[in-house]
């Protein structure tokens, strides 16, 4: 697993809403405020927050040509017009696993993401960002195996160990991510 990726997804799921709105973003070409406000039924500080990180993390920017109003007020860089494709992909899943609650937290796609590369026990899982406390996975994995899209596994063996690994949804849900590993930038 590319750690460095593992982290920039971080860095994208660490404002609940930005995934929405790069696939927003996408599908529109750029989005005024006002219109990201109504269609995700988010907070104007919240948006302004995650507009605010998109626009530092490189993959959005206020539009140079914005004041007529037809033109969009924020618009995608080239590497956001790449992530939203995506981001497009990840909302459609999770609104299809009917898991958009759980999947739009913090750490829920970058566990789902580690997973996709196998099965893997909690001290590894954590080990792969120094920000994840273990009271934040552990509720993170409660929250995807209440989701159906991880499972827990404990071994016969003595001591028993224990494993995660990702259900049939949580397969799916990283498929829509797959594209995830090579497009963040």
């Amino acid at each position: 697993m590319n750690h460095k990726k593992a982290h920039q997804l971080v860095v994208l799921c660490h404002h609940r809403w930005a995934i929405g709105v790069l696939a927003e973003m996408h599908a529109s070409g750029g989005c005024k405020f006002v219109t990201l406000v109504n269609r995700l039924g988010i907070s104007r500080d919240s948006l302004r927050h995650t507009l605010r990180a998109l626009i530092e993390a490189g993959w959005a920017k206020r539009n140079p040509g914005y004041g007529h109003p037809l033109r969009p007020e924020y618009i995608p860089t080239a590497a956001g017009i790449r992530l939203g494709r995506v981001c497009a992909s990840v909302r459609q899943s999770l609104a299809t696993l009917s898991i958009e609650r759980v999947g739009t937290r913090k750490w829920s796609l970058p566990i789902v993401y580690a997973l996709a590369f196998g099965k893997m026990r909690f001290s590894q899982l954590r080990s792969i960002w120094s920000e994840l406390t273990p009271r934040s996975l552990a509720l993170a994995l409660k929250e995807l195996q209440d989701a159906g899209a991880v499972e827990r596994l404990v071994s016969d063996d003595y001591p028993p160990a224990t494993y995660y690994k990702l259900t049939a949804q949580g397969r799916r849900l990283a498929a829509s991510l797959r594209d995830q590993r090579a497009r963040v930038a």
